[in-house]
């Protein structure tokens, strides 16, 4: 074929769209794939977002749910579908965690994603069991200080971000503290409230009730600053300098979306971010509503990998 043959029939091809680049469609569903079960945070986050989206962009947006291995299983699914905007990741701490938790992931956190917008920040507590001889951070460093190995911490999940804001307050401090994982929160929030584990990290929504009915005691809060709904219980960092550790929820796409996609997709989430009933619902658990632009969100990923590379290591924590 002569060169100008060939340019013309590229031009043609590319004209009636059997030749195409990856476009973000105006119909069909998008998809927000979670790696966790209906019902929890992430999945709670996904639709209250999703919804919103939908209006803006006049799209159906469905939530799909993979769990399992951390997250990885969704994350896999979204690395390797089309960078075409349908097929979103709203993902979390683990999305962090895992870069160095596994040994082989089959996905690189770095490269095989499009950050689009941070979507919100949770902070954690430390409770104790109601009858702990500690009521505050000075006193309950101390006191692991002085019995190192004799008091236990309850963990929700194996490489969740509980169990890294307790590592991470192990490290900082220098205490020796044994974990004892369980299936789950719940399991672990009741056998604290039943006095068979010292002290564990919990989410606002998990531990708040209890709290308040003095069934369990608040030791101190990840955040940076105090909790309105928790008067008179400080930042942990304010005993252990530098010392934050707060769940994050964003949203990806697969790895080179289109500028314009990109764009169209960071403008929809922000907006959903900033909608008054996605920032009612979030307050109800002490939660902030963070939005961000791309090149924001993938510098604070990159930088989170790393900050979580020297916690997983302290821990000696490895899956396979």
């Amino acid at each position: 074929m002569q060169p100008t043959r060939r340019a013309f029939a590229l031009a043609a091809a590319l004209a009636l769209g059997a030749v195409a680049l990856p476009a973000f469609s105006q119909s069909g569903p998008i998809k927000l794939v979670v790696g966790a079960p209906p019902g929890g945070t992430t999945d709670t986050v996904a639709r209250n977002i999703g919804a919103s989206m939908s209006k803006r962009l006049k799209r159906s947006v469905i939530v799909e749910n993979r769990p399992g291995a951390g997250g990885n299983i969704a994350a896999d699914y979204v690395a390797k579908s089309a960078a075409d905007g349908n097929t979103l990741l709203v993902s979390f701490n683990s999305f962090s965690i895992n870069a160095t938790l596994y040994k082989n992931l089959p996905f690189d956190p770095r490269k095989d994603f499009t950050p689009i917008s941070m979507l919100a920040s949770v902070p954690s507590v430390l409770v104790a069991r109601k009858d702990f001889p500690a009521s505050n951070m000075a006193d309950f460093i101390k006191l692991a200080k002085a019995n190192p190995g004799k008091y236990t911490m309850a963990l929700g999940g194996i490489g969740s971000s509980l169990h890294m804001a307790g590592e991470r307050m192990k490290m900082m401090a220098g205490l020796e503290i044994v974990n004892v994982p369980y299936k789950g929160t719940t399991p672990a929030v009741t056998d604290l409230l039943g006095g068979q584990v010292d002290m564990m990290f919990g989410s606002t929504l998990n531990v708040m009730p209890h709290v308040k009915s003095g069934a369990l005691k608040a030791l101190g809060v990840t955040s940076a600053r105090p909790l309105e709904s928790l008067p008179g219980v400080p930042p942990i960092g304010d005993t252990i300098k530098g010392f934050e550790s707060n769940a994050w929820f964003a949203l990806f796409g697969p790895a080179n979306l289109p500028a314009d996609t990109l764009a169209t997709l960071n403008d929809a989430a922000r907006k959903a971010v900033a909608a008054p009933e996605f920032r009612r619902l979030l307050e109800q658990e002490s939660a902030q509503a963070v939005s961000s632009t791309p090149d924001e969100l993938k510098k604070f990923v990159s930088e989170d990998i790393d900050r979580y590379a020297e916690v997983v290591k302290f821990t000696g924590a490895t899956v396979e």
